[in-house]
């Protein structure tokens, strides 16, 4: 088993074989040491919970030994990390001397300096790798030369990205081998703003060029945890599931861009496994994998987002657990637990368990043993590491948008199952003074669940078990406690996808090898779209096709708001008695509509489908994508549907 990898993004280091340290021992010793600096004083003494669980996930495995699915992990080499990376990226290309121009060059149009040097970065240590080949690995600056071209030699210098990576690199040498676990809080308990209209790698930069990056402070004891707000900027918020699947599609690659830049700026390298091979079972719910339980449930329920054995066993303590005292730490009889999964497994379709006869700590023990039993962990084989060495980043601000970016790469099924299982861990949080969960509690309790796992590699470095395990801990809890933050999908990444989409759909002439020039005129044409922006005003059409066969002429202007197109909707269709196509859930009590029944969608032109944040001004948008249309429905979350 293991727990994570590394006490910097660049170390191997995996709390695995936790299960074979002595808990007596790291128990005694968490009393008489010094915890974590984050850990406030009233949690100190609760990482026993952790240690405990550990005991428990031990006692489960020494049973079923046999039953590991998931085949070992080998790290990756030099070279060979690097080409995987860049399949990843959508730059598999650029490895081959022969490739077409068009297969790289829309990509690298939407990058930033900061993402740019990143692959460039992983492209040179590649060619290193390589030297014995006949054929020069390509060099992306030939393609994406365009950026800063006007800059002088001197200017270049002076704010590479290359250059403050290399100036980070240094001066962490000394901070990663002596690092405590503290983080920059400026305002502890008080709001600060999350800008993600900015990508986090420029922020960086900008940051560690002007020397802001100053020795992190440690959260004192007591210290609420920081409030953040995400500004609202002019085009609204966009969610996790606001994007079509297509446009989603495209959010794993950039984010994996612009985490690696990222960790360039702050002197990390990120480390990923290989994905596993999963060997296969003849099970149908415990130890199957995502995708598998998903295709299930989806014949039974179309649209199903996370499987339907989780939603039963978070359905089920959310009943009748959250109330109890111990819930998720208290752990169930292993030979009931055992013996309720048999049950499961043959009656859980047919509809005949009983969940009202099952011991609610039992039904915590099946959920935990559920995450653990997935043949890949619930973060993935390849991104643990990075999970867990998110910890090592000081400030707190960045440790989230790393987080943020994480949470973006993982495949959609992990995602809205994390997502599921979150926020039934906010619920339990939520009920703090009668089960006595608190945050610290329940993240020391499920960390292990979500960082151990088998068939992972089993090194540990000697004396570094308590502080990894803290660190964990401590990633859980910021996923518990900031999981609306995390779940949003910066506006930066949404405009790559837009630049993406917009490039995609023009039909460039590629054969002309001088590929600056393709980039000039890329940018031209977004020029052009740009000037357009001062119009004052607008009239557009709002269909509702499922809802209605008339369609609405929204006036535009400054102010006006998706909200606002929603309310006018709202009223014409009390009022004048158009002509409804379906009022399935659409007519409230009194006949009325509630307004927060309908979302309005951008659909067309730059974007796939976009459920627009109520706050949009909608000229602002018309004037970034002009060519869409924009498209009442029902919101889906009535009736909620995973």
């Amino acid at each position: 088993m293991s727990l994570f990898i590394s006490s910097c993004l660049s170390t191997r280091n995996c709390l695995c074989k936790m299960s074979q340290l002595p808990p007596e021992s790291l128990l005694a010793s968490s009393v008489s040491e010094s915890m974590n600096p984050r850990v406030e004083s009233s949690d100190k003494l609760s990482m026993d919970s952790f240690w405990l669980e550990v005991e428990n996930i031990k006692q489960s495995a020494e049973v079923e030994q046999e039953e590991c699915s998931l085949a070992d992990v080998k790290a990756q080499e030099e070279g060979e990390a690097e080409a995987e990376w860049l399949q990843d990226a959508g730059l598999s290309n650029l490895l081959r001397d022969c490739a077409s121009e068009h297969d790289n060059i829309v990509l690298l149009s939407t990058l930033t300096k900061t993402q740019a040097a990143a692959v460039q970065r992983r492209l040179d240590t590649y060619s290193r790798s390589r030297r014995r080949n006949k054929h020069p690995v390509r060099d992306v600056r030939d393609i994406f030369g365009v950026v800063g071209s006007e800059e002088t030699a001197t200017e270049k210098k002076e704010s590479s990205p290359d250059q403050l990576w290399h100036n980070r690199q240094t001066s962490n040498v000394h901070r990663t081998e002596t690092q405590e676990y503290s983080c920059t809080v400026r305002n502890p308990g008080k709001e600060e703003m999350f800008n993600m209209d900015v990508a986090y790698s420029e922020q960086a930069a900008v940051l560690l060029k002007g020397s802001f990056l100053s020795e992190s402070t440690k959260l004192k004891e007591g210290n609420a945890l920081t409030k953040f707000k995400i500004p609202k900027g002019r085009l609204g918020v966009t969610r996790v599931g606001d994007l079509s699947a297509q446009d989603m599609k495209k959010i794993p690659t950039l984010a994996l861009i612009e985490l690696t830049a990222l960790c360039d700026i702050l002197g990390f390298e990120l480390k990923r496994n290989k994905a596993a091979k999963l060997k296969t079972t003849e099970k149908r719910l415990f130890g199957v994998p995502l995708n598998t339980l998903l295709e299930n449930d989806q014949k039974l329920l179309p649209n199903t987002k996370v499987p339907l054995i989780l939603q039963a066993l978070l359905s089920c303590l959310e009943k009748r657990g959250l109330e109890t005292e111990g819930i998720l730490r208290v752990s169930g009889s292993q030979t009931r637990i055992k013996s309720l999964e048999q049950k499961l497994e043959r009656d859980f379709y047919t509809g005949l368990f009983r969940w009202d006869e099952v011991h609610q700590n039992d039904v915590s023990g099946l959920l935990k043993r559920f995450i653990r039993e997935l043949p890949a962990p619930l973060l993935t084989a390849e991104y643990l590491p990075a999970f867990a060495a998110v910890q090592n980043i000081p400030d707190l601000k960045q440790r989230l948008q790393a987080l943020n970016l994480l949470i973006l790469i993982l495949p959609e099924p992990n995602r809205n199952t994390l997502k599921a299982l979150l926020e039934f861990l906010s619920k339990v949080v939520a009920r703090e003074n009668n089960n006595k969960m608190n945050l610290w509690n329940v993240s020391t309790v499920m960390a292990p669940n979500l960082f151990m796992h088998k068939g992972l590699p089993n090194k540990i470095p000697e004396g570094k078990e308590k502080q990894l395990a803290e660190g964990a801990a401590d990633v859980v809890r910021m996923m518990i406690h900031y999981q609306d933050l995390l779940w949003t999908v910066s506006s930066f990444l949404v405009a790559q996808v837009r630049k993406l989409n917009e490039s995609n759909s023009k039909k460039y002439q590629f054969r002309d090898k001088r590929i600056k020039h393709l980039l000039r005129k890329i940018h031209a044409d977004k020029d052009k779209v740009e000037k357009n922006q001062a119009e004052p005003s607008k009239i557009v059409k709002v269909h509702a096709s499922l809802l209605l066969k008339d369609s609405l002429e929204v006036h535009l202007n400054n102010a006006t708001r998706a909200a606002d197109v929603l309310r006018q909707f709202q009223k014409n269709m009390c009022q004048h008695g158009w002509n409804i196509v379906n009022t399935v859930n659409l007519l409230k009590c009194n006949n009325s509509i509630e307004c927060t029944n309908l979302l309005l969608y951008e659909v067309g032109g730059n974007i796939g489908e976009h459920c627009l944040d109520p706050d949009t001004y909608l000229l602002d948008l018309y004037h970034i994508n002009p060519h869409a249309e924009w498209i009442i429905k029902q919101n889906p979350s009535y009736p909620r549907v995973f």
